[in-house]
């Protein structure tokens, strides 16, 4: 008996072709719209504790000015105050509130889900950092123009709030979530979030004039000090805008280190 190939058989099927590659896979998620979907996914989740971020971090706020109010009187000191106390709510969320987040993320295997997702790394850091700290918005204006009330401080300039909350905020929020993601427990999260928002506290709000000169400069390495200088800038008569630009810059790029160093942290608590 004689084999026929399959070829010459009318009706065969043909030979698979020798040369066909594997199916091509489909484009790689770009950082916006992931960054968006991440977002919005968030912001979602988030929003059940809306009501607890809003009245916590700006009660807490506000009642540091009220009690900084009997020890100062105005001036330089009064801005500082302000400021700090302003910039405080942000650092209530993004130090704090994030690292408990992602602490709590890696603890019961909700990383797993996420880098099953075709979203960047990136992605999933800003998107969580950025649907938190959307809330502590009307906090901060509140803060603000309570303080300037308080103080008697003009509010012609509230709108560098504008750019003052999201640079202070990546640079906070970058260093809050590499603590969640970094810590091997939980528990250890949660505190190295409540010691960074301390040290937010003490060095933001306190005027930097009573401090002794190693307190100044550890006050010169927290992220959110070039934010509180940059706002308690403007509350003079006659601001100058080149510095105030230039402690932006440092917020900026302070920033983009320690949300680079939020990535790295997410990289590598994902794939263990």
């Amino acid at each position: 008996m004689s084999a026929v190939p399959a070829a010459v058989v009318p009706g065969g099927a043909p030979p698979p072709a020798a040369d066909a590659g594997a199916a091509a896979l489909g484009p790689r998620a770009r950082l916006w719209p992931s960054l968006a979907a991440v977002y919005r996914a968030q912001l979602s989740r988030a929003r059940v504790a809306r009501i607890p971020l809003l009245f916590v971090a700006t009660f807490q706020s506000v009642g540091i000015m009220i009690m900084m109010r009997g020890v100062v009187d105005g001036g330089t000191e009064a801005r500082a105050v302000v400021a700090g106390s302003t910039v405080l709510v942000v650092a209530f969320v993004a130090l704090n509130l994030l690292a408990q987040y992602f602490g709590q993320l890696r603890a019961s295997g909700g990383l797993d889900h996420y880098a099953t997702l075709p979203v960047p790394p990136a992605a999933v850091v800003l998107g969580a950092a950025a649907a938190y700290a959307s809330f502590t918005v009307p906090g901060t204006v509140v803060t603000a123009v309570f303080g300037c009330v308080l103080f008697g401080l003009p509010v012609a300039h509230l709108w560098v709030l504008a750019a003052v909350v999201p640079l202070a905020g990546a640079a906070l929020a970058g260093l809050g979530a590499a603590f969640g993601l970094l810590a091997p427990r939980p528990e250890l999260a949660t505190l190295l979030g409540q010691l960074g928002m301390s040290a937010a506290l003490l060095l933001g709000v306190l005027p930097a004039d009573r401090m002794p000169d190693a307190v100044r400069y550890a006050r010169d390495l927290l992220p959110s000090t070039y934010g509180v200088e940059a706002f308690a800038r403007t509350f003079g008569a006659h601001p100058a805008w080149a510095v105030v630009l230039g402690d932006l810059a440092v917020c900026a790029g302070v920033g983009a280190v320690s949300l680079a160093l939020a990535t790295w942290a997410y990289r590598r608590a994902a794939v263990r």
